[in-house]
């Protein structure tokens, strides 16, 4: 194994969780590539977590890592972005505003397979005498390789070579090589290609856990139609509830020069070619297979399959060849603009580029879909959109691959009207994004830790507005923007009230922060600073339209009835929002009550009593002083313009210990925030717990799906943290704090059409403009130019 992946020499990471306490880095065992991941042996008892990390996605189509062989396997998979079954929500005790139909990614058709058989005996991995294995996660190619040298009981020695990708060029294919040969002798191969559904069965494991999938009873997939011509086979099929067709195609290219013959089978559920060769020595047998993914919620059956036929068509016309030709140049374009280089051990270098690399999957070419939390890897949280990808995965995004960032952006926009009606529903103007969904339709079952969640709102204009200053795309903004802006705003209006009790005071009771351990409270600190954030951007963004795009302003006024009153209101409620200090310990109280709770004895919880959620009711939570996500600490680095360096370091005092590591959502911003107070050795171990999560699966949940948000959270605790970026308004400013262990950290960002470049190292940090005309940028407290062709440097200081 090269690196910190899957492999023997470090299964023991996979078998039990990592240590609560310091997360090292991976042992280096082998010599590490750090754009590779390598394991060097087959063992299928940490499948599941193998499966998950050696995914492959595009941000539309997504493929577990399971073999070809189609055994072992433990929980092989196809998704689509977007490609969900809907099904009834059943309360016990109902009330009104509850969420009504369920939503769950599908498991949907699958072309991974190839099987093979040598003289007549299926090639089966758990029994078979492999003499070599190797298998690669390519970050810089883009494909999962795989190299096998095996012995039959015959004594013929059978070498077999495959590489899969989904491809980042053209958004429904994927494609799979598979080459095999015989070195010693004579053999009669037999290689089947298939194609199929599978019953959707619930998943096995805890019934308990809202992390992962239910499953379904039965299957979802209903066949409509099929057809086969030759080599090419298409299956149509749609959901049951939710009523989405869905076409996928497979064809194939032979290159082989021993004599071989073919047959094909197609039925409802089920297409296969069967290809039988006899080979000599010399007579490897190449295999092609094109796969083809497309689903539509109106289209009618024959159009997608005449869709999956074309895209089969055209990219056999490209050829494989050139296919992973443009697959590599993608990855290069986007390591180009979004590598980090750390000069400071392989192993963690391969870790950061194993988590962007998962973003780019999640995200590339997901035009018109969100960011599932975990991407396309794994069925985990039921394939649901949250607020990981505007405050998470949006940063990176944004200043790597704006264009991706509008894509997104723009979803969130399609969703403005089910969003209102959403808002209607529970008694509120304005419009209420939902917690979790895939359609769009609320899908929390649990409204405490759902619904309540209102801050969804303020973080996807939060994300729309640092966009926006830093792309300076002004278009956006007046065209999709503005809106989300006045109809977010409005429903901070009417959810708030201005509190005689509280000296007039604007006040937000009844609400869930970040904390999911702390559910339905008064004014949670997060929320509260940033709907304030949400009414300020309103207020500035409908001024902007007024001076310079009174086009825009018409054309707002007209789509969502907003009257110059409202600007006044929106002022109002942002300065008079309830922000205590508590007066005794100099705290922000992370709500009205938090501060009067019990706290939680963390040090006397044994350790596989984590994750509580799953060890302790609701209740038991809700009445004590212990915090699963970020709260508090989440707000000082979001609008840390609010908070004093001393109320930083006061508050992170406080809320540290209380915070457990329940939530792959916190480490990154606890990292970012220990860095900023003085704490670089716990800033570390936080980035680790953020860079590792996956690799290391510290959760224990990796089998689910990689944690997108977390993986977004990696880039951000670099550049945020150990690179001290802050991108209050338009000013873009850096405070270096390299971490002790490190000889050097370099990244690139786009900032409104122009490229920069930071280099730190432990004698100063190097400026230098890539691309553009020069830009301000400040460095502590230096405000300076960056012009081409003439790096800035600064020599590194203590703090």
């Amino acid at each position: 194994m090269s690196g910190p992946g899957p492999t023997d020499a470090e299964a023991t990471r996979f078998s039990r969780p990592v240590p609560r306490a310091r997360i090292h880095p991976p042992v280096d065992v082998f010599p590490i590539d750090a754009w590779k991941l390598e394991t060097t042996r087959f063992t299928g008892r940490f499948a599941p977590q193998v499966e998950t990390i050696y995914a492959l996605g595009n941000g539309y189509l997504g493929l577990r890592g399971d073999i070809e062989e189609g055994a072992p396997t433990a929980q092989p998979g196809v998704f689509l972005n977007g490609f969900y079954e809907s099904w009834p929500i059943v309360y016990g005790e109902s009330a009104y505003g509850f969420a009504r139909t369920g939503q769950t990614i599908v498991n949907v058709t699958d072309g991974k397979v190839i099987k093979l058989y040598v003289d007549d005996e299926p090639f089966e991995l758990a029994n078979a005498n492999i003499l070599e294995w190797r298998r690669t996660l390519d970050l810089r190619a883009g494909t999962l390789d795989r190299t096998i040298l095996f012995e039959t009981p015959a004594g013929k020695q059978i070498a077999l070579a495959t590489r899969r990708m989904v491809s980042f060029t053209h958004r429904h294919l994927a494609l799979i090589s598979y080459e095999v040969s015989v070195r010693n002798a004579t053999a009669h191969f037999t290689v089947a290609s298939e194609l199929f559904t599978r019953r959707a069965e619930a998943e096995d494991g805890d019934d308990d856990d809202p992390r992962r999938s239910s499953g379904f009873d039965g299957r979802v997939l209903e066949p409509v139609c099929q057809r086969a011509e030759g080599r090419r086979a298409v299956l149509v099929h749609r959901t049951r509830n939710s009523r989405l067709t869905l076409a996928c195609g497979m064809d194939h290219e032979v290159a082989t020069e021993a004599p071989f013959s073919e047959h094909a089978e197609c039925g409802e559920n089920r297409a296969e070619v069967v290809f039988s060769i006899d080979a000599g020595p010399e007579q490897p047998f190449q295999l092609t297979k094109y796969l083809a993914y497309h689903f539509s919620g109106e289209a009618p059956a024959e159009e997608l399959a005449a869709r999956a036929e074309r895209t089969l068509r055209r990219n056999r016309e490209i050829g494989a060849q050139r296919l992973f030709e443009e697959q590599r140049e993608r990855l290069d374009d986007f390591w180009e603009h979004g590598d980090v280089e750390i000069r400071g051990g392989p192993a963690i270098q391969q870790s950061v580029r194993f988590n962007l690399f998962q973003v780019f999957q999640a995200t590339v070419r997901s035009e018109g879909y969100g960011v599932p939390a975990k991407g396309l890897s794994g069925q985990g949280y039921e394939g649901h959109y949250f607020w990981d990808a505007e405050i998470y995965v949006l940063p990176y995004l944004i200043y790597t691959a704006p264009r991706v960032a509008r894509n997104l952006l723009q979803f969130r926009y399609r969703m403005l009207d089910q969003a209102r009606e959403r808002a209607r529903e529970l008694g509120h103007r304005g419009a209420l994004f939902p917690w979790r969904t895939i359609s769009g339709e609320e899908a929390s079952a649990y409204y405490a830790a759902g619904t309540a969640q209102y801050h969804i709102d303020a973080d996807i204009v939060y994300a729309l507005r640092k966009y926006v200053q830093a792309s300076g795309d002004m278009r956006f903004l007046c065209e999709s923007g503005a809106e989300l802006f006045v109809e977010t705003a409005r429903l901070w209006m009417d959810l708030g009230f201005f509190s005689e009790q509280k000296g007039g005071a604007f006040c937000i009771n009844g609400v869930t922060g970040p904390d999911e351990y702390t559910a339905v409270v008064d004014n949670n600190r997060y929320t509260n600073m940033m709907a304030r954030e949400n009414l300020l951007g309103a207020v500035a963004v409908v001024e902007t339209l007024r001076h310079r795009y009174p086009d825009d302003l018409r054309d707002l006024v007209r789509k969502t009835g907003f009257e110059a009153s409202e600007l006044e209101q929106w002022r109002r409620a942002a300065e008079r929002m309830h922000l205590p200090v508590d007066e005794k310990t100099g705290i922000h109280p992370q709500d009205d009550d938090f501060l009067e709770k019990e706290v939680w004895d963390c040090a006397a919880t044994p350790p596989e009593k984590y994750p509580l959620l799953l060890h302790y009711h609701p209740l038991v939570l809700y009445r004590h002083q212990v915090i699963k996500q970020a709260d508090v600490v989440m707000a000082m680095f979001l609008v840390g313009h609010e908070f004093s360096a001393e109320e930083k370091k006061r508050n992170f005092d406080y809320y540290d210990p209380l915070t457990t590591r329940d939530s792959s959502l916190s480490s990154c911003i606890q990292s970012i925030v220990a860095s900023e107070v003085g704490y670089p050795e716990k800033a570390f171990d936080y980035f680790l717990d953020a860079a590792l999560v996956d690799l290391a699966d510290i959760g224990g949940n990796v089998t689910d799906g990689v944690h997108i948000a977390s993986a977004g959270g990696t880039w951000m605790a670099l550049v945020y943290g150990f690179g001290g970026m802050r991108d209050h308004e338009r000013e873009i400013s850096f405070h270096p704090r390299l971490p002790a262990d490190w000889e050097g950290l370099r990244f690139r960002l786009e900032l409104r059409g122009q490229r920069i470049e930071v280099d730190m190292d432990r004698e100063g940090t190097t400026y230098r403009l890539l691309e553009g005309s020069g830009l301000l940028l400040r460095h502590e407290d230096e405000e300076f130019r960056l012009l081409p062709d003439e790096p800035a440097r600064f020599p590194t200081t203590s703090d």
